[in-house]
């Protein structure tokens, strides 16, 4: 997605804040780096949901995977290179 993106990952033994104040960090320093620029890049927060069934993990991959196709960025869900997700 253009200006936000979406993950499914488990947690084991990290914390939520934890994974994402360390995803944003080194996005941040990445991007910046490659642009030769020090902006902000992330906006404060996040939204997140917690998958506590099978049945909901699915969902939830099936969702994710066809977001580029509902923005129109793909033209088929198998153009989206993460279309066969191991969570699928």
């Amino acid at each position: 997605m253009p200006d936000h993106f979406h993950w499914l990952f488990d947690l084991n033994n990290a914390t939520l804040p934890d994974v994402m104040r360390q995803t944003k960090s080194r996005s941040t320093l990445s991007i910046n780096k490659a642009r030769g620029s020090r902006d902000k890049f992330w906006q404060r927060g996040y939204h997140d949901r917690a998958v506590r069934t099978d049945e909901d993990l699915l969902k939830m991959a099936r969702y994710i995977i066809a977001n580029p196709l509902r923005a129109r960025l793909v033209e088929h869900i198998g153009d989206y290179p993460l279309w066969d997700a191991a969570w699928l």
